[in-house]
């Protein structure tokens, strides 16, 4: 009973000539209407065809009292936009339905009308359809199960059919119409036929289409005829239209498409008479142009961003910080209230129509709305339509001018930074005949072109001008093409100082970079410089999102994210944009993620060969700098496989297994999946050789010989280890009852001289054996991390207390204790920091350029590099003190 009725019924009939004659054909709805019975009136008015069988007739009852019916209701403040948008839409789908079934059974009344589809389309595929709307479908058939006639060939049948539902849709009858119907968003309309088979219609976009098709399929859906074959062949060419790597080519050509809607239109640029609020400056166009164009450039890597409506595509982006929150509340609030107008101006005469009138009748729309006067809705218009233009306007860069193409200015020294800047500036240029496949076409070269003044000064102004050169030109040699790495680079300068940082400040990060370019394109968004979220938002990433994938596709899907994290955290580094520790707490996270969907999909495939133990499931354990949860971007995976215990029968596949050999094997194939290279390169090293026995032993063993081994058999080292073990992947029972397994052993009493003796043995020997690379090798450097680990994992085995496998977490602990001293959690930290800094920054461990040294000491919270040489031998030697304190031994302090 909500809303103003009398009033919405009094200007309906005063300002709107169609709905003052509905009123009069449809006196019962303007009973129900004026006692404020909104929502019975609309059940009423659909089911106003009911008992008709001429689908024509029957269509066009039910579309007359639904439109007075939403009118009113919208008019009184009843029905809000996204209801009666969603009501029309919905009658859109209904209507569409019947045409085609009604069209099959005229032609093959016996037939199961199957075979036919059509798709939605601009506002009917967002549920968005306005008052007055066109219906932009695309019908298309299968012409394995299409009806028709013995004699009739598919193709024939299913142009009758087309034209069929045109006509029932389209006719203009005493009763009216029902919709008009406009096929032209179908593939190659002006020579193709109607109604277009499934098989052509996925040649076409796969192979041809152009590019504002991709922009149409943003909101398309199966709507009506055979949904689930629709579904099926949208799925199908999802990848058309959500490309994962950013095509810069066809991002511009949208961007030309959008500019072209103000230099066509030619009506007024500001709200007034003859003003087109679809097309007109400021909006509905815009709105829709400004959301689609960034879910084009950003929807193929982030589907949270595939919303077909309008408010909800950029409420996503706002979400995923692609657009400002304020934009998204200002064009949404913006769209309703044009589109809300939109309708008053199709309620007048039932037209499609957009323009505001001239003289009186635009009083009558001002006063149909609510409003005083023309000059009220003008005023509320010039509100709306300036943040649009102005949006809008930046999307494009209208009114804005070019961006000037910096020209090479020598620095201080006059040379940029080359030891030879002429030779330098000619061997760039010199890249365009050199015979590089990725600049053979014109149009390769005049990307190129537009980038090249700000590439050299870039790489001039580099920590190492002459070493990024060459970096450079490596990875213009790997690239099959680089037309979208020039337009990328010229569309986001910044992106070309970060690609340079690349290039001479991480070689792992360079050397990435040249196998998979595509990884640049990870940079682009504002969440770029952000850290992952949980194992859990990961792993859902990581996961299968198309139905249908096959296991090798499975596994390229986890590389691909694993590797896009790994990437864009070494960004994060070199940028000293994140604290080294946050970002190896994230990197484990990532490996954490990538562990368990790799399981998850190797024993999804193993089972179809050789089924499961219904009373059995394989467990990943984690140790290391894993089960610690801080990898570094060079760490491998030290892992032990375990299998629950349970009957000692087979497996219930095709193929049974005994249960040994079962998880053994399992276990193998997740380390393939984990290790093996795949067409998106490889993943990680995997080490399993903590498990009982080490090499010698089985990959996966039981719980009960785990536990059996760890108590009789392990040495002091494997106990060590288990300081760090973390369950990665296993049920919630299992993790129990491995914890169970591990508190036991690690609280077990030990006599505390045979625990030191072989504590300070193990460590001894492998000074001997494996001595520290350089100065930055703050692992096995003395007083280094190894020594600072051994000294906890001693204190924990020796005071069975502070048994956390992180090891920050363990030494708060024991400092708090009493056990050692509190300036060694300062040591662990800086210690960290610069081994996670200097894999990236100094993979040799040695002393590395100066760019690279201002980067690590900035990652490690020191003025210089100096002052974090001086800080790293200040913290080892205070780890050192803690080392005599605890074993009564000196350390020998190398540099």
């Amino acid at each position: 009973m909500d809303g103003d009725w009398k009033s919405a019924l009094q200007r309906a009939k005063a300002h709107s000539p169609f709905l003052a004659h509905s009123l009069q054909r449809l006196p019962d709805f303007e009973a129900l209407l004026a006692d404020g019975y909104g929502e019975a009136a609309l059940l009423k008015a659909k089911q106003a065809g009911r008992g008709i069988e001429d689908a024509g007739l029957a269509l066009r009852r039910e579309r007359l009292a639904l439109a007075l019916v939403l009118a009113i209701g919208d008019l009184a403040g009843a029905f809000d936009l996204d209801k009666v948008m969603r009501e029309l839409s919905g009658f859109a789908d209904r209507a569409l339905h019947r045409a085609i079934e009604a069209a099959i059974l005229r032609r093959v009344p016996d037939a199961d009308p199957t075979g036919f589809i059509g798709l939605a389309l601009g506002k009917h595929g967002s549920g968005e359809l306005n008052y007055s709307s066109d219906i932009d479908p695309i019908l298309l058939y299968d012409a394995e199960v299409l009806p028709r006639r013995e004699r009739d060939e598919p193709p024939e049948a299913a142009q009758r059919y087309a034209r069929e539902v045109v006509r029932l849709l389209s006719d203009v009858t005493a009763e009216g119409y029902v919709f008009r119907v406009d096929l032209r968003l179908r593939p190659a309309s002006e020579v193709s036929p109607l109604a277009i088979s499934l098989e052509g219609a996925t040649s076409h976009y796969e192979s041809s289409a152009l590019t504002w098709e991709r922009a149409a399929f943003i909101r398309a859906r199966a709507a009506s005829g055979d949904i689930a074959r629709g579904e099926a062949f949208l799925d199908s060419i999802r990848s058309f239209v959500w490309r994962r790597s950013l095509d810069f080519g066809a991002i511009d050509e949208i961007r030309g498409l959008s500019a072209r809607i103000r230099t066509r239109y030619s009506g007024p640029r500001e709200p007034g008479p003859g003003f087109d609020l679809k097309q007109g400056r400021g909006g509905i166009r815009e709105i829709e142009f400004f959301a689609q164009t960034h879910q084009l450039i950003h929807g193929g890597r982030d589907p949270s961003l595939r919303a077909r409506g309008t408010r909800a595509a950029l409420d996503a982006l706002a979400a995923a910080g692609h657009i400002a929150p304020e934009a998204a509340r200002t064009l949404g609030e913006a769209y309703d209230t044009l589109r809300t107008i939109e309708h008053r101006l199709q309620m007048i005469d039932d037209r499609q129509t957009h323009t505001l009138p001239t003289g009186d009748a635009l009083d009558g729309v001002a006063r149909l709305h609510g409003l005083e006067d023309a000059a009220a809705m003008l005023a509320l218009l010039d509100e709306t339509c300036g943040p649009v233009a102005g949006y809008f306007g930046e999307l494009i860069a209208e009114d804005a001018p070019r961006r000037p193409i910096p020209q090479a200015e020598p620095d201080q020294r006059g040379d940029f930074g080359f030891a030879d800047p002429e030779a330098a500036a000619l061997r760039i240029a010199g890249w365009s005949e050199g015979g590089f496949r990725a600049l053979r076409s014109e149009a390769a070269k005049a990307a190129f072109d537009a980038i090249r003044p700000q590439l050299f000064a870039a790489l001039g102004q580099g920590p190492d001008p002459d070493h990024a050169l060459a970096r450079f030109e490596t990875l213009l040699e790997k690239l099959p093409s680089a037309i979208n790495l020039f337009r990328l680079l010229e569309a986001r300068p910044g992106l070309l100082q970060q690609l340079v940082d690349c290039l001479t400040l991480a070689a792992p990060l360079a050397d990435e970079l040249a196998r998979r370019p595509e990884l640049l394109d990870t940079l682009i968004d504002r969440t770029a410089f952000d850290l992952p979220g949980s194992t859990e938002d990961l792993a859902r990433m990581m996961r299968r999102t198309e139905r249908g994938d096959e296991y090798e596709q499975a596994l390229d899907r986890i590389r691909i994210v694993t590797s896009e994290q790994r990437f864009t955290l070494g960004v994060q580094l070199i940028e000293a944009a994140q604290d080294p520790l946050d970002v190896a707490e994230a990197l484990s996270r990532v490996a954490e993620a990538a562990v368990q969907v790799a399981c998850e999909a190797a024993q999804e495939e193993f089972a179809e060969r050789h089924g499961r133990f219904g009373d059995g499931e394989l467990l990943v354990l984690g140790l290391g700098r894993l089960g610690g949860g801080a990898l570094t971007h060079a760490s491998d995976l030290d892992m032990i496989y375990l299998f629950t215990d349970g009957e000692m029968g087979e497996s219930d596949g095709p193929r049974p297994l005994g249960r040994t050999l079962y998880f053994n094997r399992l276990a193998q194939r997740v380390g393939v999946a984990l290790s093996v290279p795949t067409a998106q390169g490889a993943l990680y090293d995997v080490d399993t050789r903590l498990r009982p026995q080490g090499n010698q032993g089985p990959l996966a063993v039981s719980l009960s010989s785990f536990e059996r081994y760890q108590r009789e058999n392990a040495w002091t080292w494997e106990h060590m280890a288990l300081n760090r073990a973390r369950v990665l992947v296993g049920s919630n029972d299992a993790r129990r009852e491995v914890a169970a397994i591990v508190d036991a052993i690690l609280n077990r009493r030990r006599d505390a001289l045979v625990l030191q003796a072989d504590v300070v043995k193990m460590r001894s020997d492998m000074a001997a054996h494996k001595p520290a690379r350089g100065e930055l090798d703050v692992k096995l450097l003395r007083g280094g991390l190894v020594d600072l680990e051994f000294l906890i994992h001693f204190l924990q085995l020796r005071e069975r207390t502070a048994l956390n496998p992180d090891l920050s977490a363990a030494i708060a602990e024991l400092i708090e204790r009493g056990l050692i001293s509190p300036e060694l959690r300062a040591h662990h930290r800086l210690l960290t920091r610069v081994l996670v800094g200097s894999r990236l920054l100094a993979p040799d461990l040695g002393a590395p350029g100066p760019a690279a040294r201002a980067v690590l000491a900035q990652l490690a919270r020191e003025e210089d590099y100096a002052s974090l040489l001086r800080a790293l031998d200040l913290a080892r030697h205070g780890v050192a003190a803690q080392w005599a304190e605890t074993f009564g031994e000196k350390l020998e302090m190398d540099r």
